[in-house]
């Protein structure tokens, strides 16, 4: 599916990629973590045909750089920092549904399973909307074409817990039919997501390792919390995860999805002291 040989990339004296070796198959699941700085975002560029570089890529056996317009059409790209374009929803729903000849109304069904209602916002310019609209948006927009090959920048970093758990299961949708390459700083915001981890230090592979891959994205975890006493911060953090207290207003109850395991600890980790007793179990399907 994805094939990089002896990839390399400097910015005047810079070596940001420095001879990378690379094969994906399909149907892979890949985290490609590293340090601000390491080469991530360059070698994603490189896979859209952004940039000139020395060495080969290719996506199906074809350039992204001499046969663009071929290769970005089996693409869906989820950017980290959303484009700053002042064209209308629907306007740029039309034009990205043409590129690659997918179908609007799969884009604004997306669109609403995440949780935005398109019809409400097709004529507001995409530069207006929130965060995590556009967020959504893009989403919608990557998923909606039939894409061989998704690519995606810290996909998930502006959605809710709500949104989140949507998104894992368009993910699980397409997981036999995509190759996926997940991007972030962060492994344990994408180790649930994924089959194989590649790490990037200074232009080079340093790490390529297969991981697990017995983690369902569609799982859902109940969780059950009794806190020491009353808190402010720990109610409004379990409230973002749409959990719901217990009469005695120091339990509380709710879902997690698999993929946000780790998540979910992390933004616990801060109330530890709080917390008299946690529980987790897996909801059966």
């Amino acid at each position: 599916m994805i094939r990089c040989e002896n990839l390399s990339k400097s910015f005047r004296r810079a070596r940001v990629l420095d001879g990378i070796d690379l094969d994906v198959a399909l149907g892979e699941r890949i985290a490609l973590i590293g340090s601000n700085g390491a080469g991530k975002t360059t070698l994603i560029r490189c896979l859209l045909g952004e940039y000139v570089h020395e060495g080969k890529v290719t996506i199906d056996g074809r350039s992204p750089r001499t046969e663009r317009t071929a290769v970005l059409g089996k693409i869906g790209f989820v950017p980290q920092l959303p484009p700053p374009l002042k064209m209308p929803v629907g306007q740029l729903i039309e034009f990205s549904a043409a590129l690659s000849a997918a179908d609007p109304a799969r884009i604004d069904a997306l669109a609403g399973r995440l949780g935005l209602d398109v019809a409400a916002i097709r004529s507001r310019p995409f530069v207006k909307l929130s965060g995590g609209m556009k967020q959504k948006l893009l989403i919608a927009i990557a998923l909606g074409r039939d894409a061989k090959l998704l690519i995606m920048d810290e996909p998930a970093a502006n959605l809710d817990p709500a949104a989140r758990r949507i998104f894992f299961d368009l993910l699980a949708e397409r997981q036999h039919e995509a190759t996926m390459l997940i991007s972030s700083h962060r492994i344990d915001e994408v180790a649930s997501l994924v089959n194989r981890v590649i790490e990037l230090d200074m232009g080079k592979i340093v790490l390529d390792d297969r991981v697990a891959d017995d983690v369902s994205l569609t799982g859902r975890f109940a969780c059950r919390l009794v806190a020491r006493r009353a808190d402010a911060a720990l109610a409004k953090a379990l409230a973002s995860w749409h959990f719901t207290a217990e009469a005695d207003g120091l339990a509380w109850r709710g879902e997690v999805a698999g993929p946000d395991r780790l998540r979910f600890f992390g933004m616990l980790s801060r109330y530890v002291a709080l917390i008299g007793d946690l529980s987790l179990s897996e909801v059966a399907d």
